[in-house]
């Protein structure tokens, strides 16, 4: 690694503008939940998700805490789901130990205008921007190839049983998927794209046929992880457990592959820096990461292409459910403003995916 692992740990910086949270009312409700906790909180914000706002709370005597609720101006069936999450978090704690421990949750929106919860804050290092940069050509395939490990592990879990089995419905879930969030795309869209209408129609007309259900985390991703900083390739923790579910672990693969940008393809697609680390040299291509997963998993891979189609398709609407947000004024985040252009970068990849059967070769 060119530099010290520690110095690339991800920090929080200064609260945005319009994303403040209430400290003392925060401090009086943690005062009740974390034994030993008195005293001044500190309040600073993690800026670069784009979902989600994450703070970290510090101070008091007590242990460093993340605190997660939803965007303002969020009102998006099934996502933002803050109540959910600490009860998927809850379940994981005593079967996945890469998943963050959870301390309290607070339903009444009178304390900070939302439903929220709080959970132990696990430092490393998350894969992005100047930390990516930082990492040696070997050690981005070693994180690249943990990631795909750390999937099939994730979806070796038991879901039959116990409290993962509640976490959804395993039966008509790749249909439930392709309906959902088409309907999603219909309700956020700010203009016409009918790249989306025809990669959401050919979805619904192959739709594989289902496989065997697995709890599934549906946002794997490089900047969902944190990795150890004196070892990069060992994964400490996974972040964004709001969509996690019981279904078929192939569109879990569909939505990594889809943030899985490469330095071949084309320069619209590759101008959307999803995750940036997977095009510098060392990180496996898509091709190896379906290789590596099939490998690890035992699963048959051979209709990738739709689970690709269909990853793309989702990232697109969640990419325009945020933007639709910006228009209309839920939030000034400049880098919000030129997400449509995403939008139609994931929507045209989509279709080559779709026309040529494949998850390569999209110039």
């Amino acid at each position: 690694m060119e530099g010290d692992g520690e110095a690339l740990v991800d920090r929080p910086s200064a609260v945005r503008a319009g994303e403040e949270i209430d400290v003392a009312r925060l401090e009086s409700f943690l005062a009740e939940v974390v034994p030993g906790l008195q005293g001044p909180l500190i309040v600073e914000q993690f800026p670069r998700g784009f979902s989600n706002l994450t703070y970290l709370v510090s101070g008091g005597g007590g242990p460093e805490m993340v605190l997660r609720r939803p965007p303002r101006g969020a009102a998006i069936k099934g996502a933002h789901d803050m109540v959910r999450e600490h009860r998927i978090l809850a379940a994981l704690a005593p079967v996945y130990a890469r998943a963050p421990r959870p301390i309290a949750l607070c339903e009444d929106v009178s304390l900070l205008g939302a439903p929220f919860f709080v959970m132990e804050r696990v430092r490393g290092i998350i894969p992005r921007g100047a930390a990516a940069d930082a990492l040696s050509e070997d050690e981005r395939r070693a994180v690249s190839e943990s990631l795909v490990d750390a999937l099939a592990e994730l979806h070796a879990l038991d879901a039959r049983s116990g409290p993962l089995a509640a976490l959804g419905h395993a039966e008509g879930y790749v249909e439930r998927q392709v309906k959902g969030w088409t309907a999603r795309w219909q309700a956020a869209r700010t203009s016409d794209l009918p790249d989306m209408e025809r990669v959401a129609a050919w979805l619904d007309a192959h739709r594989p046929a289902a496989g065997t259900a697995t709890l599934v985390h549906n946002d794997f991703k490089h900047d969902n992880v944190v990795l150890d900083p004196v070892r990069p390739g060992r994964i400490r923790a996974v972040l964004d457990w709001e969509m996690a579910t019981v279904g078929d672990p192939l569109m879990d693969l569909g939505t990594s592959l889809a943030y899985w940008i490469e330095a071949a393809d084309p320069p619209a697609w590759r101008a959307t820096r999803f995750v940036e680390i997977t095009s510098q040299p060392g990180s496996l291509s898509r091709a190896q990461v379906v290789e590596r997963y099939a490998r690890a998993s035992g699963r048959d891979v051979s209709a990738v292409a739709f689970y690709y189609a269909f990853g793309l398709f989702k990232v697109a609407v969640i990419a325009q459910q945020i933007y639709a947000r910006f228009r209309q004024g839920h939030t000034s985040d400049p880098r919000f403003a030129r997400l449509d252009a995403a939008v139609a970068a994931c929507a045209g990849t989509a279709v080559r995916a779709i026309e040529r059967g494949r998850i390569d070769g999209l110039d």
